[in-house]
């Protein structure tokens, strides 16, 4: 009674009900990988909640404190504030190692289900037109969570994250001319400085979780204006979105997630120990500890500066040292052709249209070695970053392995790059629905061997429609729009029979009958064919004959119209009066 009049009295005033009924009618897709997003999201807000319990307790500060607590083998030791209070949230607070260990595997899962959400995206093609401002904002974002992600995990000042920022700092120095200042600026001195902690605890706590909140609400702001993107299915089209109503189905599922996610966030930070900084120590400037490793997204920055050969020279006088090609250049070209991809792309292909169907990653072939060749790549070199754990595991010298990864992180990109396009190709033009159905036949045809014999035809195969020279037409006609299929090689030209309302609904038909042709043009409408002989003869006669019968009409109406003026009888005088003097006879007669 109480809500139901609260509710009444901000509708009266605020006029909330139609932009709230509108809200509940929304319509999300149904496909689990759409919950990848959602997954990012709840891991931010579980970030949020325990990072606030976390900061009751920490000290951001590097001044020297003694530690007394439950840790025996620390007691009674001098080291930083940093390190001391995250030791005692560790041991001694209530709760404490719980909150912090839960906020860690927040922390990654976070990055995963940020980069599993973007490789989605960009398998899928949904940064394409109209969504290439929310690809930008996601990258941003993901670049925001490894920077947080970093600084939280170097603020306890042990002796692993301790050693993390002196490569990062020397990384940053690596930079030719302004390294070193930039370092100065952000740090307030040399490494390490007494306002490194209190900088990095204002960044993570307050100025990127502020950016972060501010792109993830404009984020989801720009979907709920654009609406989903949806898969390829029955009745799904460029114009609707297939799924469930946010209320009350979609919402059910999505706090059923989220309630999921906090539960195996919460039972990994109190079952699954991570980070133990009482077992690593302070951080020590003189000191470092192996093997070590830092967390799994900054690992391949590590694995990438073990790689790379020791190369270093001087342009115009400056030393440009061996740090900076792994540790700069890496990163930032990677993340120049991320952002910059969605615009490569439609100038490539020339697509310019808005989608809102999704495609399959087999029908881009291209697209998809890109991306399997840049995951490859960046999986050899996480792998490398360990290269010292596997040397003891295996037993077998650390410089062989650094040899053998130097090796792998050239040849296996490209040669797994070159598989997904060959499988992709396969798939597209081949009549296998899934991996597991393709045979050497289509494999062979994905890479341009000729065409195999059919055994029920007993003549070639056709190609599959994805050869050079096959395309979709379209054009406008009367207000409708209708498209054709053109294969200049065969000299083959195909017209759709049915006239559709708008160009994407063409488009949409045109892909459902040749599926893997993706090159569209509007041309225009399709010239009238020239007429044959016998058509041109008839054509003629018929304009002879009809011009004939009309002259023939004409002098026949002529002739009778003629006719039917002959001589005719003269018409009877009119009687003449008498003169006004002369006196009339009787009858009339005078």
């Amino acid at each position: 009674m109480i809500i139901d009049r609260l509710a009444r009295a901000l509708d009266d005033r605020l006029r909330l009900s139609p932009i709230t009924r509108r809200a509940l009618a929304k319509i999300f897709p149904d496909h689990w990988t759409f919950m990848l997003g959602e997954i990012a999201l709840y891991s931010f807000v579980a970030l949020i909640a325990t990072g606030v319990y976390l900061t009751f307790f920490f000290d951001a500060s590097s001044a020297d404190r003694v530690y007394h607590g439950d840790y025996a083998p620390l007691d009674g030791a001098s080291t930083s504030a940093a390190y001391v209070s995250t030791v005692r949230l560790s041991w001694d607070v209530r709760a404490g190692l719980l909150i912090r260990q839960t906020h860690h595997w927040a922390a990654l899962l976070f990055v995963a289900a940020i980069l599993l959400h973007l490789i989605r995206i960009f398998f899928t093609g949904a940064f394409r037109k109209p969504r290439e401002l929310n690809w930008l904002i996601g990258l941003t974002m993901f670049l925001l969570a490894l920077a947080n992600g970093f600084t939280g995990y170097s603020m306890p000042d042990d002796l692993l994250s301790g050693l993390g920022l002196r490569i990062i700092v020397s990384v940053v120095e690596s930079i030719p001319l302004v390294g070193t200042w930039l370092v100065a600026l952000a740090i307030d001195g040399e490494f390490p400085s007494d306002a490194l902690i209190p900088r990095m605890f204002i960044t993570h706590v307050l100025l990127v979780p502020a950016v972060l909140v501010a792109l993830v609400s404009l984020h989801l702001g720009i979907l709920v204006r654009q609406k989903h993107s949806q898969f390829p299915g029955p009745g799904r089209t460029e114009h609707n979105v297939v799924g469930s109503r946010f209320w009350p189905s979609y919402t059910l599922r999505s706090l059923a997630l989220f309630a999921w996610v906090l539960a195996v966030l919460f039972a990994l930070g109190g079952l699954v120990q991570i980070n133990p900084i009482w077992l690593y120590g302070p951080f020590a400037p003189s000191q470092s500890s192996s093997p070590s490793q830092p967390d799994w997204y900054v690992v391949w920055g590590d694995g990438a500066l073990r790689l790379f050969p020791p190369w270093e020279f001087r342009i115009a006088g400056y030393l440009v040292p061996q740090p900076f090609w792994p540790g700069v250049v890496l990163g930032a070209v990677t993340f120049l052709a991320l952002y910059a991809w969605p615009f490569v792309e439609r100038w490539r292909t020339g697509d310019r249209r808005p989608h809102q169907l999704l495609d399959r990653p087999r029908d881009h072939p291209v697209r998809l070695a890109v991306g399997i060749t840049a995951l490859t790549f960046f999986a050899v070199l996480a792998i490398a970053g360990g290269d010292d754990i596997l040397a003891r595991l295996l037993g077998v010298p650390v410089y062989d392995l650094l040899g053998l990864f130097r090796v792998l992180v050239l040849v296996l990109p490209l040669l797994a790059g070159l598989v997904a396009y060959l499988i992709a190709r396969a798939l597209r033009r081949g009549d296998a629905a899934s991996l597991g159905e393709l045979t050497r036949a289509d494999l062979r045809r994905a890479g341009g061997a000729a065409p195999v014999q059919r055994g029920d035809e007993g003549g070639p195969e056709t190609p599959a429609p994805d050869r050079p020279g096959e395309r979709i037409e379209l054009w406008p006609e009367g207000g409708l729009w209708r498209w054709r299929y053109r294969d200049e090689a065969g000299h083959v030209v195909l017209t759709g029979n049915r006239a559709l309302r708008s160009e994407e609904e063409a488009v949409e038909a045109s892909r459902l009958a040749y599926p893997g042709v993706d090159r569209v043009v509007v041309p225009g409408p399709p010239p009238p064919p020239p007429p044959g002989r016998v058509r041109t003869t008839l054509r003629r006669w018929g304009h002879a004959a009809a011009a004939g019968s009309l002259l023939l009409g004409l002098l026949i109406d002529r002739r009778r119209r003629g006719g039917d003026r002959g001589p005719q009888p003269p018409e009877p005088a009119e009687p003449e009066s008498p003169p006004a003097d002369e006196p009339a006879t009787p009858g009339g007669r005078t």
